[in-house]
């Protein structure tokens, strides 16, 4: 939490401070968000100036309050990314010190919290990195003992142990905090369960080489890594179980690309049929086929619920519209895929003209399909692509700078919005207007679950992306709300657009099938739960498994019309 804190308030504060921007020593142990914070414009401040500008962010070790200080002193704006548990420690230990208590500190003296730690605790601070130092220190009248956040919690057992038996009037506060604990306590329970064992984050990270060294402790082979390319020397392929854990200072997005690494591994280096299937499925996604596939499925499923009998232009239209509009969107969004989803935003440079040509052409397809089948067909198809062509232009003139959203993609949340609006339109509102010329409230009723079933699906891929999209300045639906809120807020339209479709159907409004469709945001509601509980992670399994719930809906609708009608 007090990383992804320090990470975020760094990440935000171009938009928000005046220039140069710069953080009191490396903001955390992480080569790879030094790098970002770099290429952003946040350099890294080393020594204080007597006199300076700008703004400076306190890292989320901490520091000594003569720091701060002295920061202030010189000019500069203060932002603190202290860590709210090291706060509390150093809360602890300023209190007791003002009373005149000693204050030991079990952890790295070198390290940058520790270092703080002991600016609150006066010419009384100690420090103690083993049992041998703790028993060297004086005795002491009145002393408490802390604890490092990131320290080993089997250590510090050993530490209160000998406390009460040799000094039982000091104070111990469990200062660790407690998903650095938690997170100790799972890997013991990970080691014993797994073949091999990969723990991901910085070398310099304390908190992490911990993690592996309690990982070692069970005897497996245990891998430290700070990016997936690292695995590739390391024999893995043939292991049957292999655990992944992380350091606090170890950003989503490399946990995620280190989990897909190992989850292509063995289909990129084995053979046989797992391999094909793997690399079909992966061809079909990066190429967004298996999207619009959906598309289409999905359109299948809304004529259905509105009995329309000519469906196959409208199927067809609807394959081409979102093979063209999510083809040209990765083609721009390749910045964030290099956090997201570096796998996709490689394919994406490589083959760019062939992707742009399949763009082109699909949508120049679906345009005189629906040229053909009537005016009113590619009015509305035509509107519909140049409102997706001009998602990424400048809208607003310069002269009118006073306006703080020049394109429509700098609106928050507005790309999941109009996606999910643009797939309604498509595969509902648009079969009805081209079949009828007018729309009814069954056609509302099967865009907005049409359109609620695209919101849920795009949103929740954004909530696996959201710090990837952090860094490049996107700011979604998931940003904006935060990620518990947004999970809450996709259950809420899930609910909704369930029953929604259930009420009509039950009385006569829409065909008799929305009974079954209603099923497909329940399966989306089963995949929310099982990714919150952590029996899902982020990979392509997981994104075939959310795009396989369109497809769904255009089984179930073919099943009725050929099997229950």
């Amino acid at each position: 939490m007090g990383v992804r804190r320090a990470v975020e308030m760094a990440l935000d504060s171009p938009a928000k401070y005046k220039d140069p921007l710069s953080t009191y020593g490396p903001l955390i142990h992480n080569p790879h968000v030094l790098n970002i914070l770099e290429e952003k414009g946040i350099s890294v401040l080393d020594q204080i100036p007597a006199k300076g500008s700008g703004t400076v962010i306190i890292r989320a070790h901490g520091v000594p309050p003569n720091a701060k200080k002295r920061l202030k002193n010189a000019g500069l704006r203060v932002i603190d990314a202290t860590c709210p548990r090291v706060i509390k420690v150093q809360t602890i230990i300023q209190k007791h010190a003002a009373k005149g208590w000693a204050s030991i500190i079990i952890g790295d003296r070198d390290h940058p919290e520790v270092i703080g730690l002991i600016g609150y605790a006066g010419e009384k601070g100690y420090t103690a990195s083993s049992l041998e130092e703790l028993k060297a220190l004086p005795d002491f009248d009145k002393a408490i003992i802390v604890a490092q956040t990131t320290q080993n919690t089997l250590f510090f057992d050993r530490v209160k142990k000998w406390t009460a038996r040799e000094h039982p009037g000091y104070k111990i506060f469990n200062t660790i905090c407690d998903s650095t604990e938690k997170r100790q306590e799972e890997v013991k329970k990970l080691a014993d369960a797994v073949d091999v064992v990969i723990v991901v984050g910085g070398y310099a990270s304390g908190n992490t080489r911990r993690l592996a060294e309690i990982a070692r402790q069970s005897g497996k082979t245990v891998y430290h890594v700070e990016s997936e390319v690292e695995l590739e020397d390391k024999a893995i392929e043939a292991v049957q179980s292999i655990g992944i854990t992380a350091g606090a200072s170890t950003p989503n997005w490399i946990i995620k690309r280190v989990y897909r690494a190992v989850e292509a591994m063995p289909y990129k280096k084995g053979r046989g049929r797992g391999r094909f299937f793997f690399a079909i499925q992966r061809a079909l996604l990066l190429t967004n086929i298996y999207v619009a596939f959906g598309a289409g499925c999905l359109c299948y499923a809304c004529t259905r619920l509105l009995e329309i009998n000519n469906y196959l232009p409208y199927v067809l239209i609807s394959i081409l519209y979102v093979q063209s509009m999510h083809i040209l969107n990765n083609l721009i969004g390749r910045k964030a895929d290099r956090y997201n989803d570096p796998d996709r935003g490689e394919f994406y440079e490589n083959h760019r003209i062939f992707l742009s040509v399949l763009a082109i052409s699909s949508g120049a397809a679906g345009l005189i399909t629906a040229f053909i089948m009537g005016r009113i067909s590619f009015l509305i198809i035509l509107a519909m692509s140049l409102m997706g062509l001009s998602y990424n232009l400048k809208l607003v003139p310069v002269c009118f700078s006073i306006l703080k959203y020049r394109k429509i993609r700098d609106i928050p949340g507005s790309k999941t919005i109009l996606i999910a609006a643009a797939w309604g339109v498509v595969t509902a509102l648009f079969p009805s207007l081209s079949f009828s010329g007018s729309c009814g409230l069954d056609s509302v009723i099967v865009f907005l679950w049409s359109a609620g079933m695209v919101l849920a699906r795009t949103a929740f891929f954004e909530i696996l992306d959201m710090q990837g999209d952090r860094i490049v300045g996107r700011e979604t639906i998931p940003i904006i709300l935060g990620e518990k809120t947004a999970l809450r807020f996709l259950k809420f339209v899930l609910a909704g657009i369930f029953l929604l479709l259930l009420l009509p159907s039950t009385f006569g409004i829409v065909s008799g099938i929305g009974l079954v469709l209603c099923l497909c945001p329940v399966f989306l509601f089963l995949i929310l739960i099982a990714h919150e509980r952590g029996y899902m992670l982020p990979g392509i399994r997981l994104e075939f498994l959310v795009e396989s719930l369109f497809v769904l809906t255009g089984l179930i609708a073919l099943a009725w019309a050929n099997f229950v009608r």
